[in-house]
């Protein structure tokens, strides 16, 4: 229903997470490289545990094979620095979620980029750099599945 999407991520247990999110979710998982880690690694396996099967993942060359491969409508960039909250969307099926590597964040020129709808920040106290980018994801897929009736949940 919608698509997460980790730009360059870097930490494998937190790519696990999030490949167990998008099997229950039914949510796509997309990964932009270059990846900072190998995908037979133990550490995001084991994060996976027996979900690899159940989940849509597929790793993307760079951002412009991305583009090409998805050619979104919508894209929501998560960032610190945005003023709009991700409560505050209307969210479609097919909106493209980027988030952006642990532990710098989505780059300037990632941020500007032309697919980018809008960009997006999850609220918390001040003072706090940012939130796991695995949990970060959770929240923003979960509000998004919810405003849909969860539909193929049980």
């Amino acid at each position: 229903m919608f698509r997460v999407m980790f730009h360059e991520p870097r930490i494998p247990p937190n790519t696990g997470n999030a490949i167990r999110m998008v099997a229950g979710t039914g949510c796509e998982l997309h990964l932009v490289g270059p990846l900072g880690f190998d995908l037979s690694e133990p550490k995001l396996r084991r994060a996976g545990l027996d979900y690899h099967d159940l989940a849509s993942v597929t790793v993307h060359e760079n951002l412009e094979a991305a583009w090409a491969a998805l050619q979104p409508d919508r894209v929501f960039a998560f960032t610190a620095h945005a003023t709009t909250s991700y409560a505050d969307l209307a969210y479609q099926p097919g909106d493209v979620l980027l988030f952006g590597p642990e532990p710098t964040g989505l780059a300037p020129a990632v941020l500007e980029d032309p697919h980018v709808t809008a960009q997006v920040r999850i609220p918390m106290v001040p003072g706090r750099r940012s939130l796991n980018l695995s949990n970060a994801a959770a929240v923003v897929t979960y509000e998004a599945w919810r405003q849909h009736g969860f539909a193929g949940g049980v």
